[in-house]
């Protein structure tokens, strides 16, 4: 009988009241101390015998009876029930009897609801029990966790094959077998085999999985115990009595080119579980397939994959089963698990089971008909090998089916003595080539009776590993076509050693000429995993340019308005706007052939257009030279190839998805590098070594955000760019919107892929050259705080991507190094750097400001709306009193953006918050305002100052008090960024 679990035990004792039971069988119970007494209901009581304790919920009497207990043995006294049938009572919320001290010892009236109509046919009985088994699974923690162990507990699952479990209270619900009712419905349960003849449930105490016909009625159900300390010669496996009707997942194989035939339901249900669904089962190997073989032919299956256990009965019922589709012209392979495994043991042992099944059934080997068909004549020369002696079959013999462990009590099987090898010995070595052919991704060798054949060639990656599928097979005589396949490293000699001795046994071999093959196949295979390697390790294919192509790229690139037009082109691919964004994210795309590249950090409030930027510079890059990820773990860069990254972009949807990377990023930046030590197995001694990993740059990095609050070291290492939030830019949009439903719209989005294939072809001509900047020791750049020491390379390394841009429009320069080799380079001009100075007013001129963009440009707006209050007020700016509702009312903000931003405001005390009425806050501006029409950024020389390059070396001589490293600060005298900064953003198109 199936063991009532504790916890059901301890949940009914926790969740029903012994009081409530007490009373309702009409006993008076009143207080007496931390007691309730009263009569005891289960003898003629006229005193107060009867103690109930509601703290601990028990019960006991003090006198005739003595009976004592908790509310299930309450139940089984007043009801005159078992331990089981009680429990069913009080999880059915059964109320109890009247108090009745004569009640005979046993009811012979059910009490909880039959489950099975009396005036059923045979069909809708058995359906109805399917019903309640289905519920009593529901209900058994039990048996849902021999279903999770077995990787079975989806409920999907569960549900759709109306999965259930017998736990012997069936019989606890129909009358009892001395009444009309109850001897005629449990005379036709026996009947149907769901009652035994002693009239307990025939499958109790497993699950229980029905098998229908064509029609989807329930004509057959499978039982399998769910419990391991069963006693001996208890059967695990149980059918009803009687013929076995109804073919497994019938539904399932209707109109299907292929099927998954299984030797157990369980094993089919594990297929299904994990995604495949052509599946069906006989019941166990040797099971009658006759219908079967009916249903797969009428509905046209054209080939069976045999998933039977990798075990002696699995290989014969396979080959019988094979013979039998073969004959109705199905084509058979058979899935080879590991020895001595089946379906459901092999997918439970593994983190992945749905690939590896699928992986499985991909190399699925051919049986019966069509294998024969493939066997090569034997040689005449060539003597047949003979059987091995009775001590070689031993060895050869595979574990008996996991399922089928040895019963409790049991004698375990004596260990096998090893036999010698086969008493056969194969035909000597003729010392010929092998016969080797490929075809695919398949390599097939062929040495005097042993075919080999290799998978996975093509993945190798390294000198190191060659981890490939290896099957051999070989004709026995009276045994067929035997044969080993297994997956392992060739490179290492511990599981080539393997593999020879498992193969050794199957095939009936001697393991040194095993051996001796597989180091023939080896060589056979080192030639083309070197080509497979050339391709993983060498340069990544570029693609290929038409002439035509090539010349309208070029030409591109020399235009002398190649600024201009690379800003009109983010127009027609639909950037609305973002001139001096685009002209950034274009030349941070470029630096990337750089050897320090500059990375980019959009930073703006949700829907504002930061991704759609982004993916716009992106689109412009070819696709072999940048790297996107939506999220990155912290030590998933470490782990990248060493060259995966060199002089690509790299870009990362959002700042948030990269938190945990932060540090990797950083570091490959500003390093140019990653290295990691880490520890990991060898591969043949199984030794802890230490490993070190390298990934290197230069890479060019891309960031969206839209947190206000940035790491300050990732802030110190990018450019960030600010998406236009105005009003006038948002319509804007909406024009470009509008208009991109129309005719035009519609022909403009036709040009969108030829212009964005003209600017990958344009940057696939850029060479990754030397820049020399003539005018550098003449540049000028604040220098108050000591972050611009990383803001000043920025600037620097802008110019050097301008040049880098115009290579095609410069003369190429050589020099020559003390070791006497030829340095390639280019000059920047002074076009560049006029350039380099409006983009570094109008982008870093934001980054060194204290406040980000979007809080700049709330104080920006405050200060307008403050003016235009004042002068309506005829009252002073100091005057002036707001509140954030009538700055959401009077500039258009969401709730949620101005309140971050005017936060950030009072923080800094650009912005004074005071106490109002009933607990709101009163705002008062506290700037007084700058002078500044838009960013700036201090300290930058006028490029009109500069002197030709081959000038006198001795500076600038209109400014010696401020120029270069000799005056207190770099820069035009213009005041340090600070409370009087610009007021607002830049207005589009000032870059350029």
């Amino acid at each position: 009988m199936a063991r009532i679990p504790d916890q059901v035990i301890e949940e009914i004792n926790r969740e029903v009241s012994v009081v409530r039971l007490a009373e309702a069988a009409g006993v008076e119970l009143h207080p007496e101390g931390a007691v309730l007494v009263g009569a005891c209901p289960f003898h003629p009581d006229e005193g107060s015998s009867l103690l109930v304790s509601p703290k601990e919920n028990t019960w006991r009497c003090n006198g005739a009876c003595r009976a004592e207990g908790s509310v299930v043995e309450w139940t089984m006294r007043a009801e005159g029930v078992s331990l089981r049938h009680a429990i069913e009572l009080l999880r059915g919320g059964i109320p109890p009897s009247a108090r009745d001290p004569h009640r005979a010892g046993r009811s012979t009236v059910p009490r909880l609801p039959s489950p099975v109509p009396s005036g059923a046919d045979d069909r809708k009985l058995l359906d109805r029990v399917v019903d309640f088994y289905a519920q009593t699974l529901r209900d058994s923690p039990e048996a849902l966790s021999w279903l999770e162990r077995r990787g079975l507990g989806d409920p999907e699952l569960i549900g759709h094959f109306r999965l259930g479990y017998a736990n012997r209270t069936l019989g606890y619900r129909l009358p009892e077998k001395n009444r009309k009712a109850g001897g005629e419905l449990r005379g036709r349960l026996r009947e149907l085999g769901v009652f035994r003849d002693s009239g307990h449930e025939h499958l109790s105490g497993s699950l229980v999985i029905p098998i229908c016909d064509p029609d989807g009625e329930v004509v057959q159900l499978y039982g399998r115990k769910v419990r391991d300390n069963l006693r001996a010669g208890t059967p695990r496996h149980l059918y009803l009595p009687g013929p076995r009707q109804g073919v497994f997942n019938v539904a399932a194989l209707d109109g299907g080119a292929e099927v998954i035939v299984c030797e157990s339901l369980v094993d089919a249900l594990t297929f299904w579980t994990h995604g495949l669904r052509h599946v069906t089962a006989l019941r166990g190997p040797d099971g009658e397939s006759g219908e079967l073989v009916d249903v797969l032919r009428g509905a046209g299956v054209r080939r069976a994959l045999i998933a039977f256990d990798r075990d002696e009965d699995g290989g014969r019922g396979a080959e019988a089963l094979a013979a039998q589709l073969g004959a109705e012209g199905i084509a058979c392979r058979r899935v080879m698990f590991p020895a001595g495994e089946d379906a459901n043991s092999f997918a439970a042992s593994l983190a992945q089971p749905a690939e590896a099944l699928a992986g499985l059934l991909a190399e699925a080997v051919s049986i019966g008909a069509a294998a024969l068909a493939n066997r090569p004549a034997p040689s005449p020369r060539e003597p047949e090998a003979a059987e091995p002696d009775a001590g070689t079959a031993a060895v050869l013999g595979e574990e008996e089916d996991a399922d089928d462990e040895p019963l409790v009590g049991a004698d375990p099987p004596p260990d096998p003595e090893p036999g010698p090898p086969a008493s056969s010995a194969p035909p000597p070595p003729t010392g010929e080539a092998p016969a080797v052919e490929v075809e695919g991704e398949e390599l097939r060798v062929a040495i005097e009776d042993r075919r080999w054949r290799v998978r996975g060639i093509g993945r190798a990656t390294s000198y190191e590993v060659l981890r490939v599928n290896v099957m051999v097979a070989r004709e026995r005589p009276r045994r067929g076509e035997t044969f080993h396949v297994d997956s392992l490293d060739l490179y290492s000699a511990r599981a080539r050693g393997i593999f020879a001795r498992q193969a050794a046994a199957e095939l009936g071999l001697a393991e040194d000429l095993v051996a001796r093959d597989i180091g023939r196949v080896l060589l056979a295979c080192e030639e083309h995993a070197e080509r497979a390697v050339g391709e993983a390790q060498g340069a990544e294919p570029v693609a290929e340019m038409g002439e035509a192509e090539r010349e309208r790229a070029l030409g591109l690139l020399k235009d002398p308005d190649l600024v201009e037009r690379i800003c009109a082109d983010f127009a027609r691919i639909g950037v609305v706007g973002e001139r001096s964004n685009c002209l950034i994210g274009y030349l941070t795309a470029v630096s990337r052939k750089l050897d320090r590249p500059l990375a980019v950090l959009v930073q703006s409030t949700s829907a504002a257009g930061k991704s759609a930027l982004q993916e716009a510079v992106l689109a412009m890059v070819p696709e072999e030279e940048r790297v996107s990820f939506s999220a990155m773990t912290g030590q998933s860069l470490f782990y990248m190839g060493e060259r995966d990254l060199t002089h690509k972009v790299l870009a990362i949807a959002e700042e948030e998805g990269a938190k945990r990377a932060a540090y990797a990023l950083k570091l490959l930046h500003s390093e140019g590098e990653l290295r990691i030590a880490s520890t990991g197995k060898e591969g043949q001694s199984g030794r802890l070594v230490t490993r070190t990993y390298t990934v290197r740059g230069p890479v060019a990095i891309f960031l969206t955000t839209t947190t206000i609050e940035v790491d300050e070291e990732l802030l110190n290492r990018c450019i960030v760019l600010s998406v236009d939030e105005e009003r006038e830019q948002t319509r804007a949009i909406h024009a470009r919107q509008r208009e991109r439903e129309t005719l035009g719209g519609l022909l403009a989005d036709r040009e969108r892929a030829a212009v964005l294939a003209l600017h990958r072809n344009a940057q696939r001509l850029l060479e990754p050259l030397a820049v020399v900047n003539p005018y550098a020791p003449r540049l000028t750049f604040a220098d108050a705080r000591t972050r611009t020491r990383r803001d000043h390379m920025k600037y620097l390394t802008l110019i050097r991507a301008i040049a880098l841009l115009h290579q095609h429009q410069r003369p190429r320069r050589t020099a020559e190094t003390t070791a006497g080799e030829t340095l390639h380079y280019i000059e920047v001009e002074r076009s560049d750097i006029v350039l380099a100075n409006r983009l570094a007013h109008a982008v870093l001129g934001r980054s060194l400001d204290e406040l980000p963009p979007g809080t700049r440009r709330l104080l920006g707006l405050i200060e307008g709306y403050v003016e235009e209050a004042a002068s309506a007020q005829g009252a002073t700016r100091e005057r002036v009193r707001f509140t954030r509702r009538a700055l959401r009312e009077a500039l258009g903000w969401g709730d949620t953006q101005l309140k971050v931003h005017l936060a950030r405001l009072v923080a800094l005390e650009l912005v004074w918050a005071h106490r109002g009425p009933h607990g709101s806050h009163l705002y008062e501006l506290a700037w007084d305002g700058g002078s500044q029409e838009g960013p700036h950024l201090p300290g930058l020389i006028d490029p009109d100052r500069l002197e030709a390059p081959d000038s006198d070396e001795g500076g600038d001589a209109a400014g010696e008090d401020r120029s270069g490293s000799e005056g207190d600060r770099s820069g035009s005298g213009r005041p340090p960024v600070g409370g009087r900064a610009g007021g607002g953003r830049a207005p589009s198109g000032e870059a350029g």
